[in-house]
Order: structure tokens, then C-alpha cells, then sequence
């Protein structure tokens, strides 16, 4: 842990020389965060970052994952989880980018249970593991899309945004009308956000399942789904 507590402790130093106090008070109101920020921009934290990143190349897996924990479960300030996903994201972990990653990532989504946090593990951590491991994750999904978490459902369905053309469609339908009761604004949102992405790739296939889920599928999915498509009912 000494090395863990040795990159947590330059990263605080870095963020509090780094914020502003002003900002970081625009940032906690908009994002409405009982955790407060440091007030250090998108763009100012990938640089802080980088050389963090290089120093504290992870040697393991278990490194790299005590790591991730730390950085997350031990954050006093919302930049901190940032920092957290960022190392999640490490080079030096792709190669375990995998299923048993998904306890982590799921622990993440349970415990950040904000879109902001959520969204970038789901599509960049969860989405990764699931598009080179199908087979093994593609359950983990379908349990996702049906649990009683919230976060890890709108996870669920937003995990093949980045996928394109290898987008499983068998899965992206489950996840869709597993969730299609749901009355809540996250899983509207997310919902429409997955149908208007896959748009891109395949406009007519997505008008075609708006069409089939008829008035089971809300108005906020629906105008997000077609929001591009030169339609908005």
C-alpha cells in the first residue's frame, strides 16, 4: 500500500496546486456532487496525469487493480475518481482487460453511481472487455441489464456505444427492453443515447425498432433515438 498511499499523496498535491477555487464550486453545483472538486478542467487533469501515469506504471494485476481501489474508495475530491478511471485505463493494463476486470468496473459503477463517472466506465472499460471477450462477458451484460442497481443497468445498455458495426444487436435489444418499464430519466436517456449511436452505423435498423417498440418506448428515448435521423417523433 506504501506505493498506492505514495501516488495518491502526489496527486492530491498536484490537483490543490493545480485548482480553482471558484471553478470548483461551478463544478460541484452543475454536477450536483455531495463530493466537492479540486477545480482543475478536463484537459488540465490529462496533463497533471501524465507523468503520474508514467511513474506509476503498475508491475501487476494486482497492483493495478489495488491501485485503481485506492485511488477510488480512498478520494476526498471528485478529480481523484477521474484519476481512478484514468488509471483503470493504464497501458500497462491492457492485458487485463478482461472478464475478471468486471468485479472492478462493477464496483466502480456501484459506487460512483453518477452519470459522469458511469458513462466513461461503461463505454471505455466495460465496453473494451466486452468487445474482445464476447462470450464471456455477453452474460454479465444481460445480468447487469435485469439488476436491481440502477447504474449498473444504464451501464448494461450503454456499453456497446463505441462498437459500431460490431455492435451485438441480439444483446442491445435485451438490454433495451429489459429496461423499457423503467420510468427513470437515466435509463430513458441512456436508452435513446444507445439507439441514436447505433444510428451511425445503421440508420434504418434503429428507425425500424423505434417503429416496433411503438409507445413502449418513451418520448425522451424516442427523440434521442431519431435526433439525427431528421426526426424527432
Amino acid at each position: 500500500m506504501e506505493r498506492q498511499n505514495g501516488l495518491l499523496e502526489r496527486l492530491r498535491l498536484a490537483l490543490s496546486a493545480a485548482g480553482d477555487p471558484e471553478r470548483a464550486r461551478a463544478q460541484q453545483a452543475y454536477m450536483k456532487s455531495e463530493m466537492p472538486y479540486y477545480g482543475v478542467s478536463s484537459p488540465e487533469l490529462t496533463v497533471l496525469l501524465r507523468p503520474l501515469l508514467a511513474e506509476f506504471k503498475p508491475a501487476s494485476r494486482a497492483e493495478w487493480e489495488q491501485t485503481v481501489r485506492a485511488l477510488w474508495d480512498g478520494a476526498t475530491h471528485r478529480e481523484e475518481r477521474y484519476a481512478a478511471i484514468a488509471f483503470a485505463q493504464h497501458r500497462a493494463a491492457k492485458k487485463w482487460q478482461d472478464p475478471d476486470a468486471l468485479d472492478l468496473y462493477q464496483h466502480l459503477i456501484s459506487t460512483g453511481a453518477w452519470w459522469d463517472l458511469v458513462d466513461t466506465v461503461a463505454g471505455d472499460l466495460v465496453g473494451g472487455v466486452l468487445l474482445s471477450h464476447t462470450r464471456k462477458t455477453t452474460p454479465t451484460m444481460r445480468e447487469w441489464a435485469v439488476s436491481d442497481d440502477l447504474w449498473l443497468r444504464r451501464a448494461a445498455v450503454l456499453c456497446q456505444l463505441k462498437h459500431g458495426t460490431d455492435t451485438d444487436l441480439d444483446l442491445l435489444l435485451y438490454v433495451i427492453e429489459a429496461n423499457l418499464d423503467d420510468t427513470s430519466f437515466w435509463l430513458r436517456k441512456a436508452i435513446g443515447w444507445a439507439l441514436r449511436q447505433y444510428a451511425r452505423t445503421d440508420p434504418e435498423w434503429v428507425r425500424a425498432e423505434v417503429e416496433r417498440l411503438g409507445s413502449r418506448l418513451s418520448g425522451l428515448s424516442r427523440r434521442e433515438a431519431l435526433k439525427h435521423l431528421g426526426e424527432s417523433e
